[in-house]
């Protein structure tokens, strides 16, 4: 392999960074995967220091409010849920999905995918719904969500992706071949010729572009090649600080993998097999990337950052 480090300019992923940090997520965060809520029991979550929960309504829409009870303070994870309503553990205090003045739900979303939550958010504008990025159609796809926190802030995540060039060095398993192309990439692109490996000496390769649709997510979009139209999603969720005061943050990768060949067909019939191979590929990739991301965040937060 060739050194990347030349074209892995500090400067240039630092200023890609700064255009994605500049895209207003308008509050909204991914909290998990569609599968993640069921409709007989609550599940909560921590988002940015604030515990929601979240459960659906009747018609299986899914809800999102406060995580405390607003009898006692009992915090609401596996309660029982009666025809979209909400029974506290402690004393069976109802919650309604619509909410009162005692509860105010927030604004929630299911993609089919993702489970969104909408937060009001220090310099972000609230909108009706987050920016999704685009993907095939979900009936002629395969889905997976990988989802690992790690000792960082969202940022780091993101820096993370916008190296494209660490690829073939850190992740030499997955990838070999890869080089940007400079011609199709500016600041809010990156256009990437790769070959992911089937096995040592085997690959398939494929051209990919990067974009960041908010300041939170990074896709990396196959536009040519085999699996054209796939996408792969990561969401960096800020979950709060461990209890030495360092930030925590959920990273949520939802792989979509798409292909107009016929024989695509007998893969989305073996989705439940295939969902767990593909997990634990992503998951492989990101124990790698947390260590690249936590090592950022560590320089970072003692001024040693290079560039």
């Amino acid at each position: 392999m060739a050194p990347s480090w030349r074209q892995a300019r500090p400067s240039r992923i630092a200023a890609a960074l700064r255009v994605a940090q500049g895209r207003d997520p308008g509050g909204w965060y991914v909290v998990g995967a569609s599968g993640d809520v069921g409709r007989s029991t609550s599940v909560t979550r921590t988002i940015a220091g604030v515990e929601v929960v979240l459960w659906r309504d009747a018609d299986g829409a899914l809800v999102a409010g406060p995580g405390a009870c607003p009898h006692l303070g009992a915090l609401l994870t596996g309660c029982t849920v009666a025809d979209g309503t909400l029974y506290c553990r402690w004393h069976g205090y109802p919650i309604e999905p619509r909410g009162d003045a005692s509860w105010r739900p927030f604004q929630a979303l299911d993609d089919g995918v993702l489970l969104w939550v909408r937060l009001p958010t220090q310099g972000e504008t609230p909108t009706e719904r987050p920016a999704l990025p685009v993907r095939s159609p979900a009936d002629l796809s395969v889905s997976a969500v990988m989802v690992e926190p790690g000792t960082c802030e969202p940022e780091d995540v993101i820096a993370n992706r916008l190296d494209p060039w660490h690829g073939a060095w850190f992740h030499p398993y997955s990838f070999s071949h890869l080089t940007v192309d400079d011609a199709a990439s500016d600041e809010s692109t990156l256009v990437v010729d790769v070959t992911f490996r089937l096995s040592r000496n085997v690959g398939v390769p494929v051209r990919a572009a990067f974009t960041c649709p908010d300041a939170r997510t990074i896709v990396m979009t196959i536009t040519e090649g085999e699996g054209a139209g796939s996408v792969v999603e990561t969401h960096a969720t800020p979950l709060g600080v461990d209890a030495a005061g360092r930030p925590r943050t959920m990273v949520t990768e939802a792989t979509i993998a798409y292909s107009p060949r016929s024989g695509f067909g007998v893969a989305r019939a073996l989705a439940p097999v295939l969902r767990p191979a593909i997990k634990r590929t992503a998951r492989r990739l990101w124990v790698d990337d947390l260590a690249y991301a936590e090592r950022r965040y560590a320089l970072r937060a003692r001024g040693e950052y290079p560039g």
